[in-house]
C-alpha cells in the first residue's frame, strides 16, 4: 500500500497524503486532482478502489434525522415506494446521537456508489452546522435533493413545504377563535423552516415575547410552552406535532384544559394525530406528493436532465380538530 502510494504520488506530482484522501473518498481534493490521481492508478496497474470502479448502483441513500417523529418513517415510505417504481432501492440511513454522523453515511453512500441521495430533516437545515459533507457531494456530482428549507448557496433543487403559509395559516386559525395572546413554540433559532415560521408570524403580527425555541421533542415542547403559559398565552402554534404534544402535556401539568384554557395547533399531521386527547388541530405537510416530487427530480438528475437548483414550495393544509377553540 505504501508503496503504491509513493509511485502514484510521484506519477501525479501530489503528496501521499492527497493520493491516500482520493483512494478514502475523502474531502478537500480538486476533481483535476482526483481525475489524475485515478489515471495515474490505472496507468500504473493499480486496480481502483471498489468504491472507485464502474457505473454507480441502483441504490438511493436516504438520509433521515431519526424515526421518533412519525413524519419521518412515513415520508421513508413514500420515497421508498417511488424509487422501486423507478427501478431503485433505498438505503435507509438515520443519524444517531453520539454514533454514525450525516458526514459518515456520506462518506459509506460515496463508497457504495449509490446513484443519488435524499436528504430530509438534515443538517442543511441548521445554519450553524458544519455542511462540508455537501461540498463533498456536489465536487463528486451525485445527483442529491434535498427535502424542506435549507441554508442559502448549497447548489441542490429543494422540495418544501410553504412554512410562511403554514404560519399565517395557523395563526389565521386562532386569531379567527378570538385569541391574541398567540405564542409559538419552534425549533433551535438555527433551524431555517422554524425561522421561515417566525418570520411570516412576525410579518403578520405576532408577538416575539411569545415566541420560544426548543429541540424537537416531547420534552421541548413541555419546557417551552410551560414559559408561554406563565405568559398568559392562550393559544400556541407549534414547529411539529411532537413539539404540541408537549405543549398539550405542559398545560395539564399547569392545571389548564386544552381547549378550554388553551388552544394548540400542531405542524406535519403526522400518523395518530387523530387517536390523541383532545385529537390535534394541525397543519398537513403533503408528504406524499412532496416524496414523489423529490424521486422525480432526483431521478431526472441521474438521467442527466438539466435540473434547476430551485425550491417547489407545496401548499400545507389546515386540518381543524378538538384542540381549538373559541377564547373563552
Amino acid at each position: 500500500m505504501t508503496r503504491r502510494l509513493a509511485e502514484v504520488a510521484k506519477k501525479v506530482g501530489v503528496s501521499e497524503a492527497t493520493v491516500s484522501r482520493v483512494l478514502n473518498g475523502k474531502p478537500g481534493v480538486s476533481e483535476a486532482t482526483r481525475e489524475a490521481v485515478l489515471t495515474a492508478l490505472d496507468v500504473l496497474g493499480y486496480e481502483r478502489p471498489t468504491q472507485l470502479r464502474g457505473d454507480r448502483a441502483r441504490l438511493v441513500g436516504l438520509v433521515l434525522p431519526e424515526l421518533q417523529n412519525p413524519i419521518f418513517p412515513a415520508f421513508a415510505e413514500v420515497v421508498g415506494g417511488a424509487l422501486a417504481q423507478q427501478g431503485f432501492t433505498s438505503v435507509l440511513c438515520t443519524r444517531t446521537v453520539g454514533g454514525v454522523s450525516e458526514a459518515d453515511y456520506v462518506d459509506l453512500l460515496l463508497q457504495q456508489q449509490v446513484s443519488g441521495v435524499v436528504f430530509a430533516g438534515g443538517l442543511y437545515a441548521q445554519a450553524d452546522a458544519s455542511h462540508e459533507h455537501y461540498e463533498l457531494i456536489l465536487e463528486r456530482k451525485l445527483p442529491t435533493v434535498l427535502v424542506n428549507a435549507a441554508v442559502e448557496h448549497l447548489g441542490f433543487p429543494q422540495v418544501s413545504s410553504d412554512d410562511a403559509v403554514a404560519a399565517e395559516m395557523a395563526l389565521g386559525h386562532l386569531r379567527a377563535l378570538g385569541h391574541e395572546r398567540i405564542g409559538m413554540v419552534l425549533g433551535p433559532k438555527d433551524h431555517m423552516p422554524s425561522r421561515r415560521k417566525l418570520e411570516a408570524f412576525l410579518a403578520a403580527g405576532g408577538d416575539h415575547d411569545l415566541v420560544e425555541h426548543a429541540m424537537f421533542s416531547l420534552e421541548g415542547g413541555h419546557a417551552a410552552a410551560t414559559r408561554l403559559v406563565r405568559k398568559g398565552a392562550t393559544g400556541v402554534i407549534c414547529a411539529s406535532d411532537l413539539l404540541a404534544l408537549g405543549t398539550i402535556r405542559a398545560a395539564r401539568r399547569a392545571g389548564r384544559k386544552v381547549p378550554d384554557d388553551l388552544s394548540v395547533i400542531g405542524y406535519d399531521d403526522s400518523a395518530l394525530m387523530t387517536c390523541v386527547d383532545p385529537p390535534l388541530t394541525t397543519v398537513r405537510q403533503p408528504i406524499d406528493a412532496m416524496g414523489r416530487a423529490a424521486v422525480d427530480l432526483l431521478v431526472a438528475l441521474i438521467d442527466k436532465a438539466v435540473v434547476p437548483a430551485d425550491e417547489l414550495l407545496f401548499e400545507p393544509e389546515l386540518v381543524v380538530r378538538a384542540s381549538t377553540a373559541r377564547v373563552q
